[in-house]
Order: C-alpha cells, then structure tokens, then sequence
C-alpha cells in the first residue's frame, strides 16, 4: 500500500541478508542498496568480494573500503592497470606521478576534508600528494589485515610496492586465508615464512615473478603450510632451485596443481614432487634443464594427472609421452609446444593409453605430423578441442581421422598449417556437426569449399576466425550465413570477400556481437547498411584498411546500431570527421574510437574525448 513500508517492518535483518545473498549480479546488488539507508547498510554487510585496479591512492580506498565493507573474504588488487589513459602503467617499483589524474574527491581526502582557502593554502595538499604513493604500501597492507578480519583469498598482482612487513602483517591477522597470489610482488623469504608460520589453511599459493625469493623461504612455507597447500605457481624465481621443490614432494602431500617456470630446475626437483605429490592433477612444466626421467617419474607415480603442459622443451623425447600414456590414464587436458624432438611416435603412445583425453594443442613440434595425429582421431573420441599451430607436417588425412572418430569436437584452432587444405575443413564439418568454434589463420590451401560446408552441416557454429585466408571468397560466407548463432566473425585479410558475402552474413545471423571485416578491399556501404538492419546485436566492429567504405555505410549502419561500444577505423579514406562525429552522436554506449588524430573535430574531441584512440597521432 502506498505510504506503508510491508518489506522493512516484517522482515529481520537475517532474511534480507539471505536475498542479498542470492543477488546474481553487482548491478542487481547496487540497485537493491539504493532502496533505503537500511538496505544500503545490510548490503555492505552482505559484500563478500571486492576488485580494484590501479588507484590514484590505494592506501586511502582500502581504509574507506574496509570500513564499509567488513565481511569481505576475497580482496583482489590489481596494479597492472594504468590510473589515467595519460599515466601509463609500469611493472617496476616507480611510477610516474601524475597529478592531472587525481581527482577533486582524493585531493579532498589529502587535504584533511578541508575545503575553500583553508584546505589549499600553503603547499600542504601537494605536499602530501608527493609523499604519497600511486602503490599499494605496507600501511595499506596492514590496513586490509586489519580491516578485512576473515579474508580467505588475497590477489596483490604487481603491487610492487609491498614488502616483507606488510605481507607478515597480513599473515598474522588473515589466519583464514586459503589462498594468496603475489605475482609480480617484491616480497622476500621473512615474508612468506611467515605465511608458513601462520596460515595453516593455506591451499593456493602463485609465486609467479616474486624475483625476491630464494629458497630459505619457500621451504619454510612447505614446512608449516605445507599439508593443505593444493596450488603452487612459481616462474621467473631465479634463487628457487630443487631445494624448495624436495621442501614441496616431503611435505605437500595434497599439491593438486603445480605450475613451474624456471631455468633453475633440474630432474631432481621434479622427481621429488612427482614422488611425494601423488595426488597431482595439473602439471604445466617449462624448464629447460629437466629431461625425460622427470617426466617418466610423473608417468609412473601420477596416476590422478588430468592436465600436461610442456613448453620449450629441448631435451624430452618420445620415451616421455611413452611414459605418460602408459601410466597417466586419466589425462583429459594435453599441451605440446615447441618441443623439438617429440615425433608421431608419442603422440601415438598418448593415443593409445589416454583415451578419455578432451584438449589437445600441438604447437610448434615439428617432428608431429599427419601418423601422429590420426591415432588421436582413432582412439580418442572425447575429443572436444583441438589446436594445431605450426604443424607443416600435419595433413589432410589426419583431420579426416579427427572428423571421423571425434563427433563431440566443438572447437578447432589452425594457424599456418601448410598442408591442411579444403579436404580437411570438409571432414570436420561433415563428422563434427556440434562444432562451435572454428579458427583458421593463415591456412593458404584452406578455400571456400571448406567454409561452405561447415556454413551447411554446423548449424551450432557461434564463433568463426578466418584470418588472412585469401583463397575464401563470398560462397564461403553466405554459406556461413546459414548459421544463425554465429556471435563472433573475423574475416581480416581475406580480400576476396566483398558485400555479397556481408550481405549474407547480414541477413543470416542476427545474434552477431563481434565483427572484424580488416584489410577487404572489396567492401563497401551496402555491406554496412545491410548489417545495420540485420545485426543490431553488433557491439564490436573493426573496418581499418576498408577503402571502400564511407560515411554514408558507416551512418547507416551506427543508427542502428546502438549497442556499439568499440569501433575501429583508421586507414580508412572514405571516412572523415563527419563519419567519426556520426559514431560519437549515434552510439551512446561507445568506450572506444581508434581513428587518425586529424579526423577528430574540437567539437568531437570535447563530446567524447575519453573514448578516442589514435593509432597515428601525427599524419
């Protein structure tokens, strides 16, 4: 009843918390908080995840945040992302300070919440401003330990600026954490040993960039969290050698994911963990210096592996995969890239011990060819994923092996396959009629009969990349045009693809979001204008180096377009100011304009100045 408040003088606090609770989104939530102070109040309580990026004063927000939100259990912070278009981010422990990125709420705050000639007087508020730092600090560090009481999970990704202090202080307040990810962190040993000393619930760890860590401290940590630790990454650790991995194999028994990245580590250190982590399910190795007794040893004491990445390997030959495939059963998830001496012969090996595997990506091992792959094709028929980048040797029959076993494929990856041509692209279309997801670049000898009969037999196909397949014509397309789920299309660099093939795609798939028609020659206004009538779906376009596109396509087709948020178009010379200010006017939900500089008006400048990108800014 109008004037009544039914909701507020019946329900208990303890209710409306439970329906803030089930909320499935962060909109949902702030529009709920705006419905009274009580509610507000009773859904900050109820906030339990909090992500920020790069701040002009991060020490400051989290005190503010901390304050308001009090029951947070995971707090992410993430200085990877610049402040202001105009400070550019750096991964070093300084950043340029730049005080036109502040604004009047934070100068404020600096000022003591003074206002008028008092708050500005003097050089006190710059003063400050210099003293402080655009890196979450130790003081802000112990800020969120004490502020944030039952925090389970911590991301401090690049914040360059923590030490050893802050990480202890964070230690011994969050005795509830379970997982703590330091990538790109300046800490040292006395700070994860303190970890160690105090987070028995620790069960994720990323290490990953932490150049400060030797080996004293991550033993430590093995030592006293070491019985739940489930997760360990660590790359680019110069001082962390075997020793910390023999810490690892005594002591975390229950390690689940080990991802290592390390010329530092050797046969030793891998043979400790696959021995004393028999519960491993996630390996991703890239070590120069460990060779075949490493991966043998995973063979035989890793039943549970469920996931294998191996990266520039120069010393792991066949006998290797031999071992996994005969000992690794369960292996759903397997990555082979750059590893020079793998032949058809392991892949063969896999195939045959591994055949519940779903994910396959073979990448730059070039002694695989077309044998290798065809065992895939006959023995795995889980098979859902498939990669094969820099394959020369790999062939049209091997693809016909994948198309005639491998129904449940939905997604295929190929960049410069030399030898798989349109005989292939048929096979798959024919035998994998739930493929979603196709991606071909740089494919020469894949033409327009494959992409006509994936458009005639995938009818589930939402996402399809043909990128600088310059034997893909129009017939290719509106062929495609018959999959009307398609969301996602890039067709950059396939020149002989013009309006008619547009056209098709137009009239076919109304559910496209994602469109990057780059580098067509033959494309023009009525591709343009079609598309705006048939996808008003469309939310990304990319049309640099479309000369025959204008103002008038480019009109046509933002009118009706209204959801675009990105659009690319430099190198465009049929397109001029007009045509970039028709954009800026058209679209209200535009974040970005790549243009030339001298295509941007004042008056466009001063309307939408914060979305426009420009590739060249001085032509």
């Amino acid at each position: 009843m109008k004037g009544r408040d039914r909701i507020n003088s019946s329900l208990p606090d303890e209710l409306i918390l439970e329906i803030f609770n089930h909320l499935d989104s962060k909109q949902t939530r702030d529009s709920a908080s705006l419905v009274c102070k009580r509610w507000l109040g009773l859904e900050r309580l109820s906030r339990d995840s909090i992500r920020i990026g790069a701040s002009g004063f991060p020490d400051v927000l989290v005190k503010i945040l901390s304050s308001s939100f009090p029951n947070v259990k995971n707090l992410s912070i993430d200085e990877r992302l610049s402040i202001s278009a105009s400070l550019p981010i750096q991964y070093g422990r300084r950043r340029h300070r730049n005080h036109s990125a502040v604004s009047p709420l934070q100068l404020h705050i600096l000022a003591g919440g003074k206002t008028g000639s008092e708050g500005s007087s003097g050089k006190n508020g710059f003063d400050q401003l210099e003293a402080d730092t655009y890196c979450l600090s130790d003081s802000g560090l112990a800020v969120v330990s004490n502020g944030f009481p039952i925090l389970e999970k911590l991301s401090l990704i690049w914040c360059s600026n923590v030490t050893n202090v802050g990480l202890r202080s964070v230690a011994e307040s969050c005795k509830s954490l379970k997982s703590l990810d330091l990538q790109g962190c300046y800490v040292g040993d006395q700070g994860i040993a303190a970890v160690g000393e105090c987070c028995k619930l620790l069960e994720d760890l990323n290490l990953r960039f932490c150049e400060g860590l030797t080996d004293d401290g991550l033993v430590e940590l093995a030592i006293g969290a070491g019985k739940r630790l489930k997760s360990l990454g660590i790359a680019a650790c110069a001082k962390i050698t075997d020793v910390s991995l023999v810490a690892v194999g005594s002591h975390c028994h229950h390690l689940e994911t080990l991802s290592l990245d390390s010329e530092s580590i050797h046969n030793k250190g891998v043979l400790s963990v696959a021995k004393g982590c028999s519960a491993l399910k996630v390996l991703k190795l890239q070590c120069i210096n460990v060779t075949d007794e490493a991966l043998e040893a995973v063979g035989i004491f890793c039943k549970q592996l469920d996931l294998l990445a191996l990266y520039s390997f120069q010393r792991f030959t066949d006998k290797s995969l031999c071992a996994i495939g005969k000992g690794c059963k369960k292996l759903k998830n397997l990555t082979l890239s750059d590893c020079y001496f793998l032949s058809d012969m392991g892949l063969q090996a896999v195939a045959a011990g591994c055949s519940e595997l779903t994910h396959l990506e073979v990448n730059g091992c070039h002694n695989i060819g077309t044998a290798g792959l065809e065992s895939i094709g006959k023995a795995c028929m889980s098979l859902s994923e498939l990669a094969l980048l820099y394959c020369q040797k790999i062939g049209d029959l091997a693809l016909s092996e994948i198309g005639k076993g491998c129904k449940l494929l939905q997604a295929l990856h190929l960049v410069d396959c030399s030898s798989i041509g349109d005989d292939a692209i048929c096979s798959i279309a024919r035998g994998c009629r739930n493929l979603k997801k196709l991606h071909i670049r740089r494919c020469y000898e894949v033409g327009s009969k494959g992409i006509v009969a994936i458009g005639e037999n995938c009818e589930f196909l939402t996402d399809l990349s043909l990128r600088f397949c310059d034997r893909i014509g129009d017939e290719g397309l509106v062929a495609i045009g018959q999959c009307h789920s398609l969301r996602y299309l890039n067709v950059s660099g396939c020149h002989r693809i013009g309006d008619e093939g547009m056209v098709a795609i137009a009239r076919g798939c109304p559910e496209l979001n994602y469109l990057d028609v780059s580098v067509l020659q033959n494309l023009g206004d009525l591709a343009l204008s079609e598309l705006g009538d048939g996808c008003p779906m469309l939310k990304d376009i990319v049309l640099s180096h479309c000369r025959r596109v204008t103002d008038v396509g480019l009109t046509n087709l933002v009118n009706k377009c209204t959801l675009l948020e990105t659009c690319h178009m430099v190198y465009c010379p049929g397109i001029s100011a007009a045509g970039v200010a028709s954009v800026i006017a058209s679209c209200a939900k535009i974040k970005k304009v790549l243009v030339e500089k001298w295509k941007v008006t004042p008056r466009t400048r001063r309307r939408a100045g914060s979305t426009i990108s420009y590739l060249c800014i001085d032509l």
